[in-house]
């Protein structure tokens, strides 16, 4: 019954020092940074998302090339040059509420949002 009490006190504290508090948050930001990594180094030794990308990458740029300004081409370059940096775009800028960015054009946006 002791072994109990002692975990449900643990837990407790825990759960308040979580959500109660910001003495959790850099530890779990560590954790979560910790995670990905190894997802993504779990990622690059099956190969199957980057083949995948490189592909999109390659049509993307061969239909849009020359619409893009300089800098679009670079940023675009950044975008497609990692999955996590991909599916970050995705989120981020392909929603339906969103219609701007800091490099691209709105219909550059939209056109590159569309061929996703």
């Amino acid at each position: 019954m002791k072994g109990w009490l002692l975990i449900a006190v643990v837990v407790g504290v825990i759960y308040y020092l979580a959500t109660r508090t910001d003495k959790l948050d850099e530890p779990i930001a560590h954790t979560e940074a910790m995670l990905n990594k190894i997802e993504r180094k779990l990622d690059a030794m099956t190969g199957t998302q980057i083949i995948r990308i490189d592909k999109k990458k390659a049509q993307l740029r061969a239909s849009i090339g020359e619409r893009l300004s300089d800098a679009e081409l670079q940023e675009l370059d950044k975008v497609l040059s990692s999955p996590d940096s991909f599916h970050d775009f995705k989120d981020e800028y392909c929603q339906a509420n969103v219609l701007s960015h800091p490099v691209f054009s709105r219909d550059n946006l939209e056109f590159i949002c569309d061929n996703l």
